[in-house]
């Protein structure tokens, strides 16, 4: 039975250490997963930023959700960068993702921090405190987008 047990424990432990484009059969699947991702992540942030700009009432409940929604999937799409995800598989990504990893990686820490404060912000439960939160995070996204996404 320990042996089973270890055998189990050792089995999950590795596949938790494989690189997250394993995850994927094939690059397309990626790039479908990470446009997913983005997506939602675009959805959810809508709400915010048209709560953030008088166009919904400000509601302190759906901003907290769709905050900490935004947060957790930020980091969901940038897995999905990996080797042979760089070819014209109708994606929007830029060259540059791959060229410059170093400066991609900074746009996503940038995201990251942005990300993290807003939910925070969200969770204060004041337009004052979401505004701001949402301004650095569009700026975020923005950042990103002009230098790894083509129009």
């Amino acid at each position: 039975m320990t042996r089973l047990l270890l055998a189990a424990a050792l089995v999950g432990g590795l596949a938790t250490a494989l690189p997250a484009a394993a995850q994927f059969q094939k690059p397309e699947d990626a790039v479908k997963y990470r446009q997913s991702a983005m997506t939602l992540i675009a959805h959810h942030f809508g709400g915010l930023a048209a709560m953030a700009q008088g166009k919904v009432p400000y509601d302190a409940k759906a901003a907290a959700f769709n905050a900490n929604i935004v947060a957790t999937l930020a980091h969901l799409p940038f897995t999905a960068f990996g080797e042979g995800t760089d070819m014209d598989l109708h994606t929007k990504a830029k060259a540059a993702i791959w060229k410059d990893p170093a400066k991609f990686k900074a746009a996503q820490d940038k995201l990251f921090a942005a990300v993290t404060k807003l939910d925070a912000a969200a969770k204060a439960g004041t337009l004052d405190a979401l505004k701001p939160a949402v301004g650095a995070t569009g700026e975020a996204c923005k950042g990103c987008h002009d230098d790894f996404r083509s129009k």
